[in-house]
């Protein structure tokens, strides 16, 4: 099991960028699957990136693609989030989690174990 720690979220105007952190604590860090998902009052958590364990693959979300990064130091036990050219459809809590059973990412939110308690993301138009 790993601990995280989202941070990074803040207000930010439409075209701007924003780069979250997922602070993990654990000594299995490195072999997690990592994921970001968002969420909005209302509707069900989404799958927004993922990266594998060495950090060779990542997957995006078609609404994200070529505008988010995701990345991750595993000797930090950290992994980000680079946001650009944000749009108020962006607008969402923000989680990170962790697949301890895969190599490849997932984008199901029922695939991963543990999660970070979000940070709010607001862009304004």
């Amino acid at each position: 099991q790993v601990q995280l720690v989202e941070s990074g979220g803040g207000l930010v105007q439409a075209g701007g960028s924003l780069r979250l952190s997922c602070a993990a604590s654990g000594r299995t860090f490195s072999s997690y699957v990592m994921g970001w998902f968002r969420q909005v009052p209302g509707k069900e958590r989404e799958f927004v990136a993922a990266i594998s364990w060495p950090g060779d693959i990542t997957y995006y979300a078609d609404s994200v693609k070529g505008r988010f990064t995701i990345s991750r130091d595993n000797a930090k036990t950290t992994v980000s989030l680079q946001m650009n050219s944000l749009k108020p459809e962006d607008t969402a809590v923000y989680y990170c989690a962790g697949d301890p059973r895969r190599r490849r990412p997932v984008i199901s939110s029922v695939d991963y174990d543990d999660w970070g308690q979000g940070t709010q993301v607001t862009v304004s138009s």
